[in-house]
């Protein structure tokens, strides 16, 4: 990765929907988030069974799994702190995205749709439960009470980006336990689930390659993030899901990873370089943040003002006659859907390949 200049880095539009000062920029921007904690979400979303099965049909993670790591991670931080016109358009596009993961569940019957609302909740909180998860496991540790409840409103702030309602968003510590205890029963570590979960453990698929020399050094690294992903995850999950590891491994981690994070957080430069490595994309929507360069107008919307502003619906009421047709494609004619949405979220996500 080339040396950041200041100047070269392209200041954002606006805060967007947080800002500093704010809890999100605090724990999200601190290096648990794009490792420990995006890896862990991404990994427990694979219990659910629609949002697998997606998954497994689109077989993303399997053809392309450096660059699907790398937009899905530029998608969750440009939410946290790009401009509030890039994260409207990316999430429109990004239900077009979705639109064509549908189809047939492979066990137990019936459809899934990746714009579902209710596997658009899994995400969202399974995603905003684990970054702040790995922040306090293996960074500064709990929030205060202001914070947490500050968190947790931004989360359900953000939940207006997705086909989800934010009222369903829990507001409370326990209110999400609660949530997470009633999908218990509706989670399945079916095989596609197991293949997917160990997949996504693998952190070496998502580094640069590197001479002969340094993969010692890779690899020891992928295995320290695999240990504290898993060192994350309760027992019952990695029990249903066939994860083994020990108790000791689990507590050993802890020490390693909290003194390794907390020395990469002392430079942003060396933070930027870092998050480089595992998603070059990422980079340009962090880096104002990190290096402290304004926006060009100092504000913060909410996603309402914001749609209302740059002209954007809502995103469950977006692309419905697409969406529409690529249901029949699927469900009607029985054909391959369109990947329109993918093709135009290159330009905000970056690449496919």
């Amino acid at each position: 990765m080339a040396k950041l200049k200041r100047g070269e880095i392209e200041p954002h539009e606006d805060y967007g929907f947080f800002g500093p000062g704010s809890v999100v920029w605090k724990v999200w921007s601190y290096p648990t988030a794009p490792t420990v904690g995006f890896q862990r979400a991404v990994v427990v979303e694979e219990l659910d069974p629609p949002l697998v099965a997606a998954v497994h049909a689109t077989q993303g993670i399997y053809r392309r799994s450096r660059t699907r790591y790398d937009r899905t991670l530029k998608y969750f931080a440009m939410v946290a702190f790009a401009g509030s016109r890039e994260v409207c358009k990316a999430a429109d596009v990004l239900v077009k995205v979705h639109s064509k993961a549908i189809g047939q569940l492979p066990y137990g019957g019936g459809t899934y749709d990746a714009n579902d609302p209710a596997s658009q909740l899994w995400i969202q909180l399974t995603g905003w439960h684990s970054i702040l998860y790995a922040y306090e496991k293996y960074g500064p540790g709990k929030l205060s009470a202001e914070e947490e409840t500050e968190y947790w409103e931004a989360c359900a702030l953000a939940a207006e980006l997705q086909t989800c309602s934010p009222d369903d968003v829990p507001r409370t510590r326990d209110g999400v336990r609660a949530y997470f205890e009633r999908m218990r029963p509706r989670l399945s570590a079916s095989p596609i689930a197991r293949q997917a979960m160990n997949h996504l453990l693998r952190t070496e698929l998502v580094l640069p390659p590197v001479p002969f020399w340094a993969k010692p050094a890779r690899l020891a690294v992928a295995r320290a993030q695999r240990i504290a992903t898993i060192a994350t995850m309760p027992r019952w999950m990695r029990e249903l899901a066939g994860i083994r590891q020990s108790r000791l491994l689990d507590a050993l981690i802890v020490p390693v990873m909290k003194a390794s994070f907390a020395l990469a957080h002392l430079n942003p430069r060396v933070e930027l370089r870092l998050l480089g490595l595992i998603s070059p994309s990422t980079v340009a929507v962090v880096a104002p943040v990190k290096l402290g360069i304004p926006p060009r107008e100092e504000e913060t919307l909410t996603p309402a003002e914001a749609r209302a502003r740059h002209g954007y619906p809502r995103p469950a009421e977006a692309h419905l006659e697409f969406r529409a047709r690529q249901a029949e494609r699927v469900f009607g004619a029985g054909e391959a859907p369109s990947e329109q949405g993918l093709v135009e979220s290159q330009e905000i996500l970056g690449p496919l390949a």
